[in-house]
């Protein structure tokens, strides 16, 4: 039997990730956060696209990463930035996805899993350091040094099927796998309906994705 964790945000990459695991034959689990964000539609999306997909099971941890702040996405005193920025911008949350694989590793354990999914990419990412392959080959190898399956004998990846793509490739994947982007949210801040702002970095990055891969995008914007 196989089966994956896959880290879900309720966005276009990480539905895509999901798409992909369920065609390798993965038995899936799908693993969320409620980490101190702006909103919670991504978290509503997560949970509603999990039960359309049919995993196995859909699990939201909470974890307050507004205690130590340091980014836009978590401490209202920041704002989003809604133009270009140089360098890392401020909507990159300090160690993300170390925490967030870190708690999906510990799950994969006790499932007995094979592999984690994660929905990263390196094409078209903001800057962020935590999604750039040298980042998921080194928790690959501290993951298969930490843990006691590992230990022994049952060795576990870090699948990271998008890093490679442009956002219009992963768009163009997911409408092959049947994904229904009408129903992620990207935007770093959705209103409480879930619209999004279409102007923040990933709105940025998303509707540049639906216009290059020639597919009419599905958002639902505030105007």
């Amino acid at each position: 039997m196989k089966r994956a964790v896959v880290l879900l945000s309720g966005g276009l990459d990480s539905v895509t990730a999901l798409a992909i695991a369920k065609e390798q034959g993965y038995d899936c689990y799908t693993l969320s956060f409620n980490y101190g964000q702006r909103h919670d539609a991504e978290l509503v999306a997560a949970q509603k696209l999990s039960h359309q997909t049919g995993v196995i099971e859909h699990k939201v941890i909470e974890i307050d990463l507004r205690a130590i702040g340091g980014s836009a996405l978590t401490d209202n005193s920041l704002d989003v930035p809604e133009q270009h920025q140089d360098g890392i911008p401020a909507t990159y949350v300090p160690a993300r996805n170390t925490v967030f694989l870190s708690i999906a590793l510990g799950w994969a354990e006790v499932l007995s899993a094979q592999a984690i999914f994660v929905g990263v990419n390196a094409v078209d990412y903001s800057g962020y350091p935590d999604c750039r392959p040298e980042f998921i080959a080194a928790f690959e190898q501290m993951a298969n040094l930490a843990t006691k399956a590992a230990v022994e004998g049952q060795r576990i990846t870090i699948n990271a099927p998008l890093i490679d793509m442009t956002k219009a490739e992963i768009i163009q994947q997911g409408v092959r796998l049947g994904v229904d982007y009408s129903q992620t949210i990207s935007c770093y801040q959705a209103d409480s309906d879930g619209r999004a702002c279409g102007r923040c970095d990933s709105c940025r990055f998303r509707q540049q994705g639906f216009e290059q891969a020639g597919i009419e995008d599905p958002t639902h914007y505030q105007v």
